[in-house]
């Protein structure tokens, strides 16, 4: 049994595990009204998803480590077994970061489902929730996993001391929070997390790092799961629980490569998200005027008239452009 033959297994459990939960759940959280409240200071035209159900991304969550569980299994029982403390260490903590982000997600939507909160956790409680989470993978990276302080540029590698981890403590936790903003409209933030994770998936097999591959294959399962349910009209959203689970993921995948540099184009339409916001806030706060029609982005593309689809098509397409683009990248 090849590592091929291995994610597609990985993959195939969590997506029927995926659709399976989906088929179960969104009926039941339908019934007990668990669903997202649309804010008066979020698109007007959004009123009618009021009352979808929430939490989707819990599912995909348990889909994928369902599946990660499986192919281990099927990897340690191949001729083409690697060192498991190895192989543990580096996809534990590659899981482990995307899981704390996403208990830190799921604990702001509880406070907003359950406790009747619209905006959740306090920014300055999740901001801290989520640098101790980041800071503590750095930590074991470090301690466990022997990374260095180099960042790897296309024209070459830079020591950066002790500035290596203030600075991808903060890069990170700003990705992880732009991929939050992407869940805005159907589809958009799976569809451009799946993209990206196929490219780590096919990265990760072609250069012989299970310990890739096979999270990746297990989230592409999961997150193709949710696709089916959350393409529009969505049947689902994901949640923070979701959203803050695929920045923590993608972004501890592109570290597992050790190319922090990658960050860049492989978050692209994440950082894209993030920089409308703070041009916005900015330049209202400045000058008392927008940039835009509404951030983040996609808003200002849906009041110029685009359908959701549109958006999603078009933001995908360029995730893929900027997939390929790091993926050549990695093999040079």
């Amino acid at each position: 049994m090849n590592i091929q033959v291995i994610c597609a297994i990985t993959a195939a459990v969590s997506l029927a595990l995926g659709i399976v939960l989906y088929k179960i759940f969104i009926p039941l959280l339908r019934k007990v009204k668990l669903g997202q409240k649309i804010l008066e200071i979020g698109p007007s035209w959004h009123k009618c998803k009021e009352g979808t159900p929430n939490l989707g991304g819990l599912f995909f969550i348990i889909a994928c480590f369902v599946g990660f569980a499986v192919g281990a299994v099927c990897l340690f029982n191949s001729n083409m077994a690697p060192n498991g403390k190895s192989f543990f260490l580096s996809a534990f903590t590659l899981l482990g970061l995307a899981l704390s982000q996403g208990i830190i997600g799921f604990i702001d939507d509880y406070v907003k489902l359950f406790k009747k909160r619209n905006k959740g956790l306090s920014g300055t409680q999740k901001l801290v929730l989520q640098f101790l989470s980041v800071g503590v993978y750095l930590f074991v990276n470090a301690y466990f996993n022997n990374y260095d302080t180099v960042i790897n540029f296309p024209w070459g590698g830079v020591d950066f001391g002790i500035f290596y981890y203030v600075i991808m403590l903060v890069a990170m936790v700003y990705i992880i929070n732009c991929a939050n903003l992407t869940d805005g409209i159907d589809g958009l933030a799976g569809s451009v997390a799946f993209i990206t994770t196929v490219m780590l998936l096919l990265f990760g097999i072609n250069n012989s790092m299970p310990q890739l591959s096979i999270p990746c294959a297990a989230l592409c399962g999961g997150v193709l799961a949710f696709l089916i349910f959350n393409f529009h009209p969505a049947k689902i959203f994901m949640g923070d629980t979701g959203s803050l689970f695929l920045g923590g993921f993608i972004v501890g995948a592109i570290m597992l490569t050790n190319n922090e540099f990658l960050l860049i184009p492989v978050g692209c339409i994440w950082i894209l998200e993030g920089l409308s916001v703070i041009i916005q806030v900015t330049s209202f706060k400045l000058t008392k005027k927008r940039v835009f029609k509404m951030s983040p982005i996609h808003h200002h593309f849906e009041k110029c008239g685009w359908s959701e689809v549109k958006i999603v098509a078009v933001f995908s397409f360029i995730t893929v452009i900027f997939s390929a683009l790091t993926y050549y990248l990695l093999i040079i």
